[in-house]
């Protein structure tokens, strides 16, 4: 079973993240933080990991602490869920559009965490959420997830749209890379026998 259950208390959030590797896309997320929410949603849809998400943070101060709490439980509780990474495909990319925005998103579940970020978004807000805390979450995600991950916007007018194609194009790259390789179920995917 590819399965993690994750929980993070500090003084600035309290959080759980319960993930299924092998799921639908199945999702229940509420952290206090509408649109980061949304965007959970689209990142457990479109990966097909199943995620419940809970998060009581300190958002009355704003919304920094629980995006980049939540990034660091899921990011481990994926590093938790892959295991020795045995059988996995290990790399993932995908060219995402929607509307005006296009971005690329390419990761390696190799335990080398890196975040490559060439994002800029036309405002320093969608609503009330700060535009800059997309980053924090992917860096988070990266660095407790150990993954080497590459998002670039090519594209894009409207600052919801870039965003949201960054989180689709990220969950479709690591649908790929989770996915069992029929060809090598039993091999670790790495000339060095280790991940």
């Amino acid at each position: 079973m590819r399965t993690a259950k994750i929980t993070r208390k500090t003084a600035e959030t309290d959080i759980s993240v319960e993930i299924d590797l092998d799921g639908t896309g199945r999702y229940d997320i509420a952290t206090g933080v509408g649109f980061f929410d949304h965007m959970l949603d689209q990142l457990a849809r479109h990966s097909l990991i199943d995620m419940t998400v809970r998060c009581q943070g300190d958002t009355h101060i704003d919304d920094h602490h629980s995006v980049e709490d939540v990034g660091i439980a899921l990011g481990q509780a994926l590093a938790d869920a892959l295991g020795d990474k045995r059988g996995i495909r290990r790399y993932g990319s995908c060219l995402l559009p929607m509307d005006d925005a296009l971005v690329r998103a390419a990761l390696d579940l190799s335990g080398r965490p890196y975040l490559v970020w060439t994002v800029d978004f036309p405002t320093q807000k969608i609503g009330g959420f700060d535009t800059e805390l997309v980053r924090e979450f992917f860096q988070a995600l990266s660095t407790h997830g150990g993954i080497t991950l590459h998002v670039d916007a090519l594209h894009g007018l409207n600052s919801h749209h870039i965003a949201e194609a960054a989180f689709k194009a990220v969950a479709r790259a690591l649908r790929d890379a989770v996915e069992t390789d029929p060809r090598k179920a039993d091999a670790i995917p790495s000339t060095k026998g280790a991940l």
